[in-house]
C-alpha cells in the first residue's frame, strides 16, 4: 500500500445575488474535490456542501477576501468528512494497484 498525496480544491462557489441578513455575496454552496495520487494512480471524489446563512458579522467574510483554505474548513465543519473521503481515495488507489475483481480470459478461449 502506497500513501498517496492528497489535494483538496474548491471548484466553485454559489453566492446569493440578494442581500441576506444585511450581507451581500453570501456563499451558500461550495463544490469541492479531493484528489489522491501516488504518482502512477489517481483517485478523485467530489461533492458539494451547503452553508448556513450568516447571522452576525463574525460569521461573515466578504467574497473577495475568502481563501480556499477557509472555505474547505467550512466544508469540514458542515458535514464533509475529510478523513473518510481521504480514506476512500486511498482505497480507490489500492484497488487500482491490486484490483479486487478481475476479468480473466475465458478458459475455453484460445
Amino acid at each position: 500500500m502506497t500513501t498517496p498525496t492528497i489535494t483538496w480544491v474548491i471548484e466553485y462557489l454559489d453566492s446569493s445575488t440578494q442581500t441576506i441578513n444585511g450581507f451581500t455575496e453570501v456563499v451558500l454552496t461550495a463544490g469541492w474535490r479531493c484528489i489522491g495520487t501516488d504518482g502512477t494512480y489517481t483517485a478523485s471524489n467530489y461533492g458539494a456542501c451547503s452553508f448556513p446563512e450568516p447571522v452576525t458579522g463574525s460569521q461573515f467574510t466578504p467574497y473577495a477576501q475568502l481563501t480556499q483554505s477557509q472555505v474547505l474548513d467550512w466544508c469540514y465543519a458542515n458535514g464533509v468528512n475529510q478523513i473518510a473521503i481521504e480514506a476512500i481515495c486511498q482505497s480507490d488507489i489500492d484497488n487500482q494497484i491490486n484490483p479486487p475483481i478481475v476479468q480473466p480470459p475465458l478458459p475455453w478461449s484460445a
